[in-house]
C-alpha cells in the first residue's frame, strides 16, 4: 500500500497527510493579510520561491474574514497593524465562529510588536514571524502550520462521518423499537377481551423482550362446546412472535382440514402436522388445548410438552382449595410427522377455576441460582387463584424472586371461572 493512499472510512476516502515536503507546501493554499501592497508581495514571492503555488490575499483583517468564511485555506500569514480590522480583532472574531478555528494563523510581527504578538497567540493564532524572516523559518513555519491543519481537517472528517454513522444508527434503532412497539402491540390486541358470561375468563401477559414467543385464545366454537389454548414458541423476537401469531390464528379459526375442533386429540396431531418445526426454521412450540363442553360439564384437554393446567377446586367452607393437574402425555407440536396424541377428561364442579400457565409462570430463578417449582406454583394458586388479582399477584411473586431486570421468559396464564 502506498503511505499515500487514501484511506476508506465509511465508504468515503479520507485524505492522508503527505509525508513529503514538496507535496505539502505544493498543496498548501495559504492566504496573506496585510495592508501593505509590498508586504503581500514580498510574502507571495517568499511562499512562491518555497514552492507553494496558491496563495491568495487580503488588504485588512475584514477582507480576511470575508474570504476564510467562503474558501478554504491551509493556513493565514496575519498583519498585526492594520485599518478596518487589525489582526487582534480578526483572531477575536475567529474565535466566536467555531468553525473558523481550525485554520492556523501565523502572526508577521516586528521585534517593537514582540508583546502584541503574544496577545495574538493568546487570541489563538498558532505562531509568529518577525517580519525580517528567512526563508528557512519561513519554510518551517508554513510547514508546521499546514500539517497541523490538515490533521484538523482529517480529524473533523472522521468526527463528522462518526456522527454521520452515529445519527444513521439512531434512527435506524428509532425505526426498528416503532415497528417493534407497533408488532407488540399488533400482538397484544389479537388476545381476547376478557369475559364475564356464560364463563369469566381473564389473563395476564407480559413478555420478556419486545416481542414474545406465547400466545393464548379461547372462543365459543358452537354453543356448547368452549376452546381455550396456550401455546409456547421455543425462544423469543420476531420469529417466534410469527409462528406464536400463525399458530393461535389457526387455532382460532379452525384453519385446518379434517380436523375437529372440538377433540382435543385430533386439534394436536393436526396442528403437529400444519406446523412442522423443519419447515419453520426448526422452531417448534408446546401447546395446552382444552375443550369445555356445557351441557356436560366435562373439559376434554390434550397437550404436546405444555405444563400442566390447574383446576381450582371451589373454596371449601375453611377456605381451602383442593388442585389438580391437567396434563396429558405427548410430544413438543412440530417435531415429527404424524405424531398421535391422547386426550383426557375431568367433570368441572360450579365454581371451578381452571388456571393455564407458561413455563414461565414458575421456572423462576432467584439470585442466588435456585429455581422455583411447579409445587410452589400450585401452591400459590390454591391460596391466591381465586382471588381478584390472583394472577398479577403471581407476577409479583415472580419479580420478587428473580429479583432485578425483567423475567427470563415470557409470563402468560389464563384463568377460566365455572
Amino acid at each position: 500500500m502506498n503511505p499515500n493512499d487514501p484511506i476508506v472510512s465509511g465508504g468515503a476516502a479520507v485524505p492522508v497527510i503527505e509525508a513529503d515536503p514538496a507535496l505539502i507546501l505544493g498543496t498548501a493554499r495559504v492566504l496573506v493579510v496585510d495592508d501593505s501592497r509590498l508586504m503581500r508581495l514580498g510574502l507571495i514571492r517568499a511562499l512562491n520561491a518555497l514552492g507553494v503555488q496558491s496563495v491568495s490575499e487580503a488588504g485588512n483583517g475584514r477582507e480576511a474574514l470575508e474570504r476564510i468564511r467562503v474558501e478554504s485555506f491551509d493556513v493565514m500569514l496575519l498583519d498585526i497593524e492594520m485599518p478596518v480590522m487589525n489582526g487582534i480583532e480578526l483572531l477575536l472574531a475567529m474565535k466566536a465562529e467555531p468553525q473558523l478555528g481550525r485554520l492556523p494563523v501565523i502572526v508577521i510581527s516586528s521585534a517593537e510588536q514582540l508583546e502584541t504578538a503574544v496577545k495574538c497567540i493568546e487570541a489563538g493564532a498558532e505562531d509568529y514571524l518577525p517580519k525580517t524572516f528567512s526563508p528557512t523559518l519561513l519554510r518551517a513555519r508554513v510547514m508546521s502550520s499546514v500539517e497541523k491543519k490538515r490533521l484538523r481537517d482529517l480529524d473533523a472528517q472522521r468526527v463528522l462521518e462518526l456522527q454521520t454513522e452515529k445519527d444513521r444508527l439512531e434512527r435506524t434503532q428509532r425505526r426498528l423499537d416503532e415497528e417493534l412497539a407497533q408488532a407488540s402491540h399488533y400482538v397484544q390486541s389479537s388476545f381476547p377481551v376478557p369475559m364475564n358470561a356464560p364463563l369469566k375468563v381473564d389473563w395476564f401477559y407480559q413478555p420478556s423482550t419486545e416481542l414474545a414467543g406465547d400466545a393464548f385464545g379461547y372462543h365459543w366454537i358452537d354453543d356448547d362446546h368452549f376452546a381455550v389454548y396456550l401455546l409456547d414458541v421455543c425462544g423469543h423476537g420476531v420469529g417466534a412472535c410469527l409462528l406464536a401469531v400463525t399458530a393461535i390464528n389457526v387455532l382460532r379459526t379452525g384453519a385446518i382440514p379434517n380436523v375437529d375442533f372440538r377433540d382435543p386429540a385430533a386439534v394436536m396431531a393436526g396442528v403437529s402436522n400444519a406446523f412442522l418445526s423443519e419447515k419453520h426454521n426448526d422452531m417448534y412450540f408446546t401447546l395446552w388445548y382444552g375443550v369445555y363442553h356445557a351441557p356436560s360439564r366435562m373439559l376434554h384437554h390434550a397437550s404436546g410438552g405444555h405444563p400442566a393446567a390447574l383446576l381450582l377446586s371451589p373454596p371449601k367452607a375453611d377456605g381451602t382449595t383442593l388442585s389438580q393437574q391437567l396434563r396429558s402425555p405427548g410430544m413438543i407440536v412440530g417435531v415429527m410427522e404424524d405424531l398421535s396424541y391422547d386426550a383426557q377428561s375431568v367433570l368441572v364442579p360450579p365454581g371451578s377455576r381452571l388456571i393455564l400457565p407458561c413455563d414461565g409462570c414458575f421456572e423462576i430463578v432467584d439470585p442466588q441460582g435456585v429455581d422455583a417449582t411447579f409445587e410452589e406454583f400450585e401452591e400459590f394458586m390454591r391460596q391466591r387463584g381465586a382471588h381478584a388479582d390472583g394472577l398479577s399477584d403471581l407476577f409479583g411473586w415472580a419479580k420478587n424472586r428473580h429479583g432485578d431486570g425483567p423475567l427470563d421468559d415470557d409470563f402468560s396464564l389464563v384463568r377460566v371461572e365455572f
